[in-house]
């Protein structure tokens, strides 16, 4: 059992060091909310989520309270539209119930505008596809994703093609707002089920009708920790990084049992994932120049943040039975300060990051290129992201952003936890051949075990 006295151990690293938990996610699904008619779909879509999340943003200020633990965002993920609309095709209507439904309650967040389409897509899902620019542009707090690849399935070259025109698109439609409408769309491959982190959490089909998941970061004190070890060799500083993520994820699952058991639904997973903010001194770029590098993004940065997320996800494990989601290290560029001022100074390049996402949770994340990057690079990006977890049977990911009429040199400020984006160069050569082809890149051999 968790005990309240770990929680108040944690009392410095709150005040000092940036731990917070960074979101409680209340998975639901929406099966039962499926008929061909689609105002009434969008109606019972809406009324399930006020019922069963209309007390979260309540239950979650009133454990902040209670346990003096920073709960910082409130969030709600459902089973991906494109298969709840399909019988009814009002893909749109859901998107406007989403986003009604997650301002009548005041959550943050809601995810789930989401297709799985990693091996082919039907007309139904393809027109879903076409629905995302305008859903994403039209609503205030509703974040999709799309599945276009897997370990098991190959790469839908299809999919791909089509989501770098979709994305050129939302950014387009969001270009007064620097193209904002891009860092709530997620491109995966092998997506997670049950990650409790936006943009790309959805309630996937081997889930429950309700579950609180939740997300706990701290990048700052595992920071702190490590600072201290300043001439350790990389055996100790792993040891000290594991008990360190041992504390986190204990003081959350305590938070998300209770959170779960307040609102009467299953704890489903804690997801330990060192998520950075815009804040200095909340940065997993920080951390890994902790460990003596001059700057992340130079040699050495693979090797480090591969450490750094082993340790994070032994020390989760042996904390609890219930990790799940990503648990591990992101490094999304514009919400880590560390991260914002590398990629200012050249040292951090999109070749990198690539290279980085080879190791760590998720991938390339919060990347923002020129505005007339074609869309067959920004294909050709998520294909070479999709085949590094493909080959590697892992979770990875794009989030870019082409920010409309900026260049390399500009900025993009998004605000919030979002932050402010450094515009990042692409290579020139053209793609576009390549792109072109389609079809399906295979599964790798080593993906037929069964």
């Amino acid at each position: 059992m968790v005990s309240k006295n770990e929680i108040l151990q944690t009392v410095q690293m709150i005040s000092e060091q940036h731990l917070d938990i960074r979101t409680l996610t209340l998975s639901l699904g929406l099966f039962d909310c499926i008929s061909t008619d689609k105002k009434k779909t969008a109606d019972m879509v809406y009324d399930k989520i006020c019922r069963l999340g209309g007390n979260l943003v309540s239950v979650g200020e009133a454990l902040s309270r209670e346990y003096g633990v920073p709960i910082v965002n409130k969030r709600i993920a459902v089973t991906p539209i494109a298969m709840i609309g399909a019988s009814s095709g009002g893909y749109i209507e859901l998107a406007k119930a989403l986003d009604k439904s997650a301002k009548e309650i005041g959550i943050d967040f809601i995810g789930g505008y989401s297709a799985l389409v990693q091996k082919d897509f039907c007309e139904k899902e393809k027109q879903f596809l076409l629905s995302i620019p305008e859903a994403l542009s039209s609503t205030n707090k509703v974040c999709g994703s799309v599945a276009v690849a897997s370990t098991r399935a190959g790469i839908n070259m299809d999919a791909v093609a089509l989501m770098g025109d979709i994305i050129k698109d939302l950014a387009k439609k969001t270009a007064k707002d620097g193209g904002i409408g891009c860092a709530k769309l997620v491109v995966f491959c092998n997506a997670v089920e049950d990650n409790p982190f936006m943009a790309g959490a959805f309630t996937g089909v081997g889930e429950g009708d309700a579950a609180l998941n939740v997300g706990v970061s701290g990048p700052g004190v595992v920071e702190k920790a490590v600072k201290a070890y300043p001439s350790a060799d990389f055996a100790t500083l792993a040891e000290v990084i594991k008990k360190t993520a041992f504390k986190i994820t204990r003081a959350g699952e305590l938070i998300g049992r209770q959170a779960a058991k307040r609102l009467g639904v299953k704890f489903g997973i804690l997801d330990l994932s060192l998520a950075p903010t815009p804040l200095e001194g909340d940065s997993v770029a920080s951390i890994l120049e902790e460990f003596g590098l001059e700057r992340v993004g130079t040699h050495g940065t693979t090797a480090a943040l591969a450490m750094l997320n082993d340790a994070v996800k032994k020390g989760g494990i042996m904390a609890s039975g219930s990790c799940g989601g990503l648990s591990g290290a992101f490094i999304p560029v514009s919400e880590d300060a560390g991260m914002i001022r590398s990629a200012k100074e050249g040292i951090l390049t999109i070749d990198k990051l690539e290279a980085m996402t080879s190791v760590c949770s998720v991938g390339l994340d919060m990347i923002a290129v020129p505005g007339d990057t074609p869309a067959s690079t920004i294909s050709a990006i998520i294909a070479d992201e999709c085949a590094i977890g493909m080959i590697n049977n892992k979770t990875t990911a794009v989030r870019i952003i082409p920010a409309p009429n900026k260049e390399v040199g500009d900025e993009v400020e998004f605000g919030g936890l979002l932050g402010t984006a450094p515009i990042m160069s692409v290579h020139k050569s053209s793609s576009e051949k390549f792109i072109k082809r389609g079809g399906r890149i295979p599964a790798p051999c080593h993906s037929y075990k069964n």
